[in-house]
């Protein structure tokens, strides 16, 4: 994540700087041990659960609802403060507000990234669950995370009440941090173990060519890299060098997954990429 402090915790600091509710949110977060409930609400609709459906019971709470969770938040933060910043009135639309600015300038340049390495964890968890069950796929979620007899989960050894999951089920939520593991639970959609994603650390190869062609193969990579100019089938396997059956299998595949598509003229089929070809070829 050093590359992403690098190129966001300047902007981010001046933002503070202009925004008052955002500096009083910034420091509460980052310096209580009790996240708010109302920035800590389980997802509606699980992995395809998207920002706008997040915000939107959040963007309708009363200023009371709000200022009570913060009132529990500042209760267990390790430093002083007040919530002078809560003042003003509308404080759902405010608390959405910041979030979706801090989203839309800091984090979704970096989103597909992070989606992949989020992704992988998902897979990873899956596998686990799938071949040796619960105690192993909880193994290593957090320092304290772990299948207790039968039918039980620890997430934490502080002190509380027991939580018993329902029809609603759990869900598990993997995330972009280094640290920090914490349990969100909302009247409608259940409970959520929040927890890093540590065993999916992934990096975008620097050469895009060579994603695509460990993705499709390099025969084809290559092939529809050059359809950016429509060609025949004899032209293609002139200009690659290639045997016109191989060119015929590879745009037989291609065309077969929306990559490419092949009109008639006259005589000829020409070849051209399609515009989700061009996507994925990068062009």
């Amino acid at each position: 994540m050093s590359a992403w402090y690098a190129t966001h915790q300047a902007s981010f600091d001046r933002r503070l700087k202009r925004d008052p509710f955002l500096r009083g949110l910034a420091d509460l977060l980052s310096q209580t041990k009790w996240l708010p409930d109302v920035v800590a609400l389980p997802p509606s609709g699980g992995m395809s659960t998207s920002l706008s459906a997040e915000l939107e019971p959040v963007g309708a709470m009363t200023d009371a609802e709000i200022r009570a969770a913060f009132e529990v938040s500042l209760q267990h933060s390790w430093v002083e403060q007040d919530l002078r910043w809560t003042d003003g009135a509308d404080l759902g639309h405010s608390l959405a507000s910041a979030v979706r600015t801090v989203w839309s300038r800091h984090v979704a340049p970096d989103w597909p990234r992070r989606r992949e390495a989020l992704e992988r964890e998902v897979m990873y968890r899956a596998g686990l669950l799938a071949a040796y069950g619960w105690p192993k796929a909880l193994e290593g979620m957090s320092r304290r995370s772990r299948w207790i007899g039968a039918d039980s989960i620890q997430f934490s050894s502080r002190p509380g009440a027991d939580r018993r999951i329902g029809d609603e089920g759990l869900q598990f939520v993997p995330v972009t941090l280094q640290g920090g593991t914490w349990l969100s639970e909302s009247k409608t959609a259940g409970y959520a173990l929040v927890y890093p994603a540590r065993r999916a650390a992934v990096e975008f190869p620097a050469d895009g060519r060579v994603a695509l062609e460990r993705l499709i193969g390099r025969g084809r990579a290559e092939l529809l890299s050059r359809l950016s100019r429509p060609g025949t089938a004899s032209e293609l396997a002139e200009e690659l060098e290639l045997s016109l059956g191989t060119v015929g299998r590879h745009l037989r595949i291609l065309r077969d997954a929306g990559l490419i598509v092949g009109l008639r003229d006259g005589h000829k089929v020409v070849y051209r990429v399609t515009v989700r070809g061009a996507e994925l070829a990068g062009d």
